[in-house]
């Protein structure tokens, strides 16, 4: 895979692998340099604001028409898609699963797709769906492409290699790849089996938060986004494309590689992000801010401030502040957040949360840091302290999440995750306004 990408996130870009392959001064000319073909792919409507507009032209070896055949439907059994509502019988509660081990079966990044979690309908384009992937198996002829919503891909063990129509792109624990609704692509391992967090977004595209007060600097900057340069794939052999649309999962064979985009331009495209140039802000007197401050991407739905979804982590960073509660505090929240943990300790679980493992806390759930992290954050010495090798992120959506019956009858599913709050006991004394501890 390369290591060279385009900078820069949602912008107007222009490549070629092979030279005066771009049409100059028009997008489709009459006749195409190299005998290529023109086709545009919007990610938005045509009329959509200025701003807002999501194209790119390609100019490939084939048109897209030609990588559709008659499609035949087929089943991927564990890939659920909203609304899904599993009458599986697991009751109200907050839920965590430990790591799923990679299966020793032959499985792709489509095939290996397990969904935890669904939320909103598909059909109108609202909510998202909460996957682990497990991929032991290179798409070395097969394609797929997504026509529900965008991926944004999470490896937490093993990188992978996603060939899109627009460029290679390479990733690993750490990193994040995000592919757009409707680009064809393939996965293939880098370093062996890989397994990882995925979520499906249904809904506007992820795009960077507004700032506000914190201005013009910090969280997630365009620059680190970057985006493939062209490359394609010139391969006359049996192929088979699957297309997911609403739900389902059709498939068509096709004699060639549909990756046969050789030159492209414009601002809709797949990109990588690396978490760790994520630039964190925080309290430096005193007061734990709201988790919305390490925001990396949002879905914006149609009411201002409330996102369909958000991408959020919770990375290396320094803690100071006095006299104050420094992990997360406990909350009751409208929003429903599915976590995941990549490497390390998360600061308000001491026990039970590991890297590969997932919690879901839904709408109006409370929840916060067990007894342990409670009395460690409560009666320690509140010196500047680096939380180091760590990082954990959130899924959080405005609607709620359904697990699976996959999720449910996982036997990783942590039946005594409630009894991290059961040392919580009551301290309340009415004599004493000072409180030193049980």
């Amino acid at each position: 895979m390369p290591d060279h990408y385009m900078h820069g996130f949602g912008n107007e870009f222009e490549t070629e692998a092979l030279p005066g392959a771009l049409p100059q001064g028009q997008n489709s000319p009459q006749r195409c340099p190299y005998g290529l073909y023109a086709e545009q792919l919007s990610g938005s409507p045509f009329t959509a604001p200025r701003s807002a507009n999501e194209r790119s032209w390609l100019y490939r070896i084939r048109p897209s028409v030609k990588h559709t055949g008659r499609f035949a439907r087929i089943s991927v059994r564990n890939w659920k898609t909203a609304p899904h509502i599993d009458d599986h019988g697991l009751p109200l509660g907050q839920l965590r699963w430990g790591p799923q081990p990679i299966p020793s079966e032959s499985l792709t990044f489509v095939t290996g797709m397990r969904t935890m979690t669904t939320a909103g309908d598909v059909n109108t384009q609202t909510g998202m769906a909460a996957h682990l992937y497990h991929v032991t198996e290179d798409m070395t002829d097969d394609y797929f492409y997504n026509a529900d919503g965008e991926l944004l891909i999470a490896p937490q063990m093993g990188g992978l290699d996603i060939a899109t129509e627009l460029g290679l792109i390479a990733i690993g624990p750490g990193e994040i790849a995000v592919i757009p609704r409707g680009m064809k692509f393939k996965v293939g391992q880098s370093d062996g089996p890989s397994r990882g967090y995925v979520c499906e977004n249904y809904g506007a595209k992820f795009t960077l938060p507004e700032r506000g007060p914190i201005g013009a600097n910090c969280l997630a900057n365009r620059r680190d986004f970057k985006s493939p340069v062209a490359w394609y794939e010139e391969k006359e052999t049996p192929c088979r494309l699957t297309v997911k649309w609403c739900g389902g999962f059709h498939r068509t064979e096709i004699g060639h590689s549909p990756l046969d985009v050789v030159a492209w331009h414009g601002n809709y495209a797949p990109y990588k992000y690396d978490l760790r140039s994520f630039a964190p802000v925080g309290a430096i007197l005193f007061d734990h801010p709201d988790p919305s401050i390490f925001t990396v991407l949002t879905a914006p739905s149609g009411e201002a401030g409330v996102a369909n979804v958000d991408f959020v982590i919770f990375p290396e960073r320094w803690l100071v502040a006095e006299h104050s509660f420094r992990p997360p505090w406990y909350h009751v929240n409208i929003m429903s957040e599915f976590m995941g943990l990549i490497y390390g300790q998360y600061d308000a679980k001491a026990h039970g949360f590991l890297p590969g493992g997932v919690s879901l806390h839904n709408c109006m759930l409370p929840h916060g840091p067990d007894k342990e992290a409670f009395d460690k954050a409560s009666f320690g010495e509140l010196k500047p302290h680096k939380l180091t090798d760590s990082l954990a992120f959130m899924f959080e959506t405005r609607y709620p999440q359904h697990v699976t019956e996959y999720g449910a009858k996982l036997p990783t599913l942590q039946s005594d995750y409630i009894d991290c709050w059961r040392g919580l006991e009551k301290n309340f004394d009415p004599k004493r306004r000072e409180w030193t501890g049980p």
